[in-house]
């Protein structure tokens, strides 16, 4: 054989190294889903390389914190892994922290305390307090910050900031803010951090105060700001900030506008959920999935269901979230058939399998309508070919459909034959039923399963008494009365909410509180007036022509 022919030929360990970056390159480049991981994994597995370190740590890297990965597909690498390495542990810990199991990193975690030779590095500790975090478990977390003191390096800015969200996630905030203020060095996380903390756990004026504060603003900072005074009913301070965020030259993004749109929702500002969606076509914001079904639930909820169709008729990708607000929409605005209509298109267009949402709206729909036959059909429907295990919400739509025709003694079965304990809402929809059919005595039942679950739930003591005064049982009506006063209960006066030239304004029962008050009591006393003097001349009219 001519030497210099075998001289050309690559040896074994150049054909590895070719080979194994070859499926590397593919792998960083063209790995867009499962599938094609799986197509180079199995090629690292026919030519020997998924014992090379390197080349499955890329493989379970990609399982485990892509968004295309699995992070089961990632455990079964990792198991195979002879001896992990610290990267190995890193990653698969850092992967379940970020899953819907995030208590597996712990576990995992606990295991290579125990039966490892690799020793946890600083990189190990933040995936597990965000575990923590996401499990609400910061007591838990405490433990783990324990260990962190005795290493030293608490001061570690990555680890710091991981701790400080933790407990301001779980509502610790007093530990959050002696961690966030010992040193000051703090950076914008920690600040994030600390301002999500406040806004989630209902404190928004701290919130701001520290908003306010802050030495610089990232957009996740604003769109945080934001997202807490519509989490927390705070709507004019949520339309200011988005002012503020615009003035100061920061560009919304799909965060924003999905935060303002659940604000206009909230308020019925139609006017300005319009403006929303057109500024979102205008500066051409993504209309993902969850930006689209922001849109639908905004129309929906303003009224305007027409405008909601049209949105999502021309949508080029609709997710299933996007189809349940649609139906749940229509539902709500009493268009019924066409929310089952739209159900049943679901799975026949889409492809996408109903979820337990799905069928919320359906039954939500055959409740608004009155369609006893069809609620009771789509029931058995989700538990038995869908497997789907019904909630408290969907045997609450099966009870209110049930009510609603009047059907009482079967909405009281199905209520005293839950597994779990029905709540407030199910028995005040028995209730309900119960004064309008005048069945006094169930409605003494369900009046008195409410005041056992909630004693400060004011519907029980008015509809009960209501339900006594119209059977002329005049003094348990006046019973039930003395019993919320004596408790010192008051109802939750009524609020009406008016758009009006794009400035939505509240009004509350008893209540003089709107700036313009004068001006609008003058008129609604003219009004007033108005009806009153036609009202006397209807009447005369109606009696000259009598005597005539």
């Amino acid at each position: 054989m001519n030497p210099r022919c075998n001289a050309l030929q690559p040896s074994s360990s150049i054909s590895k190294f070719i080979s194994e970056n070859s499926c590397l390159s593919m792998l960083e480049k063209n790995c867009r889903s499962m599938r094609d991981l799986q197509k180079l994994h199995a090629q690292l597995i026919k030519t020997g390389l998924s014992m090379d370190i390197i080349a499955v740590s890329r493989v379970l890297s990609f399982c485990a914190t892509s968004p295309f990965g699995d992070i089961n597909y990632a455990y079964q690498v990792f198991s195979r892994i002879e001896q992990p390495n610290a990267f190995s542990w890193n990653t698969i810990i850092r992967g379940f922290s970020q899953s819907s199991c995030p208590q597996n990193s712990i576990h995992l975690f606990i295991s290579m305390l125990h039966s490892s030779t690799v020793e946890p590095i600083k990189l190990t500790y933040p995936s597990l307090f965000k575990a923590y975090a996401n499990l609400g478990q910061a007591q838990d977390g405490a433990q783990l910050h324990g260990r962190i003191l005795k290493l030293g390096i608490e001061c570690d800015p990555f680890i710091r900031n991981t701790i400080i969200y933790m407990y301001s996630n779980c509502g610790y905030l007093v530990e959050a803010s002696r961690l966030f203020n010992e040193y000051s060095d703090v950076d914008i996380v920690a600040w994030n951090s600390m301002i999500i903390g406040y806004a989630k756990n209902g404190q928004v004026s701290e919130s701001l105060r520290l908003f306010d504060k802050m030495p610089w603003r990232s957009d996740v900072s604003w769109n945080s700001m934001i997202s807490g005074c519509v989490r927390n009913g705070k709507l004019k301070e949520a339309f200011h900030l988005f002012q503020r965020m615009q003035n100061e030259g920061i560009k919304p993004n799909e965060f924003t506008t999905v935060s303002l749109l659940n604000a206009c929702a909230q308020s019925g500002a139609l006017k300005q959920g319009e403006w929303i969606h057109a500024y979102i076509q205008k500066n051409k914001i993504q209309v993902n999935p969850i930006v689209l079904t922001a849109i639908i639930d905004m129309y929906c909820k303003c009224g305007s269901i027409g405008k909601a169709l049209q949105v999502f008729e021309t949508a080029s990708t609709k997710g299933l979230s996007s189809w349940n607000s649609m139906i749940i929409g229509l539902a709500m605005n009493g268009d019924g058939k066409e929310a089952i209509q739209m159900f049943l298109e679901l799975e026949r267009l889409s492809g996408l399998r109903p979820n337990d949402v799905s069928f919320l709206g359906v039954l939500t729909a055959c409740s608004h309508s009155g369609m006893v036959t069809e609620a009771q059909y789509y029931f058995s429907q989700m538990t038995e070919t869908y497997q789907i295990k019904p909630t408290i919400k969907h045997y609450g739509c099966l009870v209110d459909v049930l009510c609603r025709a009047g059907l009482l003694e079967e909405a009281e079965e199905v209520i005293t034959e839950l597994t779990e304990t029905p709540d407030v809402i199910m028995w005040g929809s028995l209730l309900f039923a119960c004064k309008q059919h005048g069945n006094v005595e169930m409605g003494k039942r369900a009046a008195e399963r409410i005041l056992e679950l909630d004693p400060t739930e004011t519907s029980g003591y008015v509809l009960l008494a209501n339900a006594f005064a119209l059977t002329g049982r005049y003094e348990e009506a006046i019973d039930a009365r003395a019993l919320m006063k004596e408790r010192d209960i008051r109802k939750e006066p009524g609020c009406s909410l008016v758009e009006v030239e794009e400035v939505v304004h509240e009004f509350v029962v008893a209540r003089r509180s709107h700036p313009r008050e004068k001006e609008i009591y003058r008129v609604l006393d003219e009004l007033g007036l108005i009806l009153k003097e036609t009202a006397e001349c209807v009447f005369q009219d109606g009696l000259d022509g009598f005597l005539d």
